[in-house]
């Protein structure tokens, strides 16, 4: 397929900030791909986005854009949304914005299913700020506040806006670019209720430096010899899923939209 993604892209913000091997570049590509794919018009597209590594995503999309305060990526992609309809909505969060400090925004954004499409870049701590850990970081790993093994649990962030009640929920990986695209399209395309798509993605800086995982290409075989499809992950115990990406759709249902039910609301009254 030829793709006229680059309509999307500001090419005079280019070269990016991120740091050399970071996925986010990937994960921007593949995006900017599902937008062409949904034939997306630059003057009806905002991308909404809080502060972070990938909270700077959107100084390189030529649509509409607001950037955010710490968490709040949400909320202000839902106000947009619910003053100007017609809008598509897309909110772009890190792990540490969108599931530690924003994590209440998220789960009652997929409860209500607010008409939006949240995309996560997941590098499993904040890269930005020094490599804390965030609300995902894997039990055991390193970071700098957790130099000695990080006790927590981590979030199945995925697995946890499915049981919120969302439409629509998909975990892919920078390492497979083409199927994250691919889910990445089917949320954009759909109309109503909460879409999330979760991207396992790299921080050569941060948090595969501290976990010794290589290179960034290395970094990228580590993440594909560790991703399990969703329909085989049954075949897997607990402890041998912990150290495992659980990739697929997690979640595809038609729902009622937080607009469409508000919108019954409003007809009482007219």
């Amino acid at each position: 397929m030829k793709y006229s993604w680059k309509k999307y892209l500001k090419k005079d913000a280019l070269p990016s900030m991120w740091c050399a091997g970071c996925g986010n570049g990937i994960l921007l590509g593949s995006i900017m791909r599902a937008m062409d794919e949904c034939n997306f018009a630059v003057a009806n597209t905002v991308v909404v986005t809080g502060i972070g590594c990938w909270g700077k995503a959107d100084d390189y999309f030529t649509t509409h854009a607001f950037h955010g305060t710490h968490g709040r990526a949400i909320p202000i992609a839902t106000g947009i949304k619910f003053a100007r309809p017609s809008l598509n909505v897309i909110v772009m969060v890190g792990d540490g914005d969108g599931a530690t400090i924003g994590g209440n925004h998220l789960i009652h954004a997929a409860r209500r299913n607010t008409d939006i499409t949240v995309i996560m870049s997941n590098n499993f701590n904040y890269g930005m700020t020094g490599g804390q850990y965030s609300g995902t970081t894997p039990k055991d790993s390193l970071t700098s506040t957790s130099p000695y093994g990080h006790v927590e649990d981590e979030f199945n962030i995925s697995a946890l806006v499915k049981e919120c009640g969302a439409g629509y929920v998909a975990k892919g990986t920078v390492a497979s670019p083409r199927k994250l695209q691919k889910y990445i399209k089917k949320a954009l395309a759909r109309e109503n209720g909460f879409r999330f798509i979760e991207a396992i993605t790299s921080c050569p800086t941060q948090y595969d430096r501290y976990n010794k995982l290589g290179k960034p290409t290395e970094r990228l075989k580590d993440i594909s010899s560790k991703t399990v499809e969703i329909e085989k992950a049954a075949e897997y115990n607990r402890d041998e899923l912990s150290s495992k990406y659980v990739v697929g759709e997690y979640t595809d249902l038609a729902v009622e939209g937080y607009l469409e039910r508000y919108e019954k609301i409003q007809q009482k009254f007219n």
